[in-house]
């Protein structure tokens, strides 16, 4: 009975090292874009991930030199440095600020990194209900046309509101009267 266990775990392991070694394989296969994204947008994202276990994602002058902002990808933190700035998992040794990039010694290597890209995308503006949309460059009329809108959705919901709670309708609002009630006394 040993013998077969032994035998098991032998093809166990077996099993287990065809299995990283065919892996390697299977990845060469994969598409060098994601089903998953718009058509035209390989070039825009990039890499699927981050870049390294470290990342710079900005660099700034001071009085004091340059500070470099470098991204802890595990920990998910960043921190500001100098130069040769000790007391961290890594330290800039060298940084070349018309090229964006830094060496870095990290876990007893030394890494060149580039600035990171940010992969933001602008988001749609979305307008509340009844609000038209905005638009790139309005025209006068039309920027005139959108505050009018704008105009009348306020006093629509200052009407509903003061409705809402038993006010009569102020200043303002279409069909209240500008002055006071007719008949009462007024003191001149």
């Amino acid at each position: 009975m040993i013998e077969a266990g032994q035998h098991m775990g032998r093809i166990g392991l077996l099993a287990a090292a065809l299995a990283v070694f065919s892996a390697g394989a299977v990845r060469a296969d994969l598409a060098p874009t994601s089903p998953f994204l718009p058509a035209g947008t390989a070039a825009l994202a990039g890499g699927s991930g981050p870049s390294g276990p470290i990342e710079l994602r900005g660099l700034m002058s001071g009085p004091d030199g340059t500070a470099f902002c470098i991204y802890d990808t595990a920990k998910k933190k960043d921190i500001w440095v100098g130069l040769n700035e000790t007391g961290h998992d890594f330290v800039v040794k060298s940084a070349d600020a018309s090229r964006d990039t830094v060496t870095v010694a990290y876990q007893g290597r030394l890494m060149k990194l580039d600035l990171h890209n940010s992969k933001v995308a602008a988001a749609a503006a979305t307008a509340g209900p009844g609000a038209p949309p905005a638009l790139a460059n309005p025209s006068p009329a039309d920027e005139q046309r959108r505050l009018d809108a704008v105009a009348q959705e306020v006093r629509r919901r200052r009407a509903e509101r003061e409705r809402a709670a038993g006010e009569p309708p102020g200043p303002g609002i279409p069909g209240a009267p500008l002055g006071p009630p007719p008949g009462t006394p007024t003191n001149r």
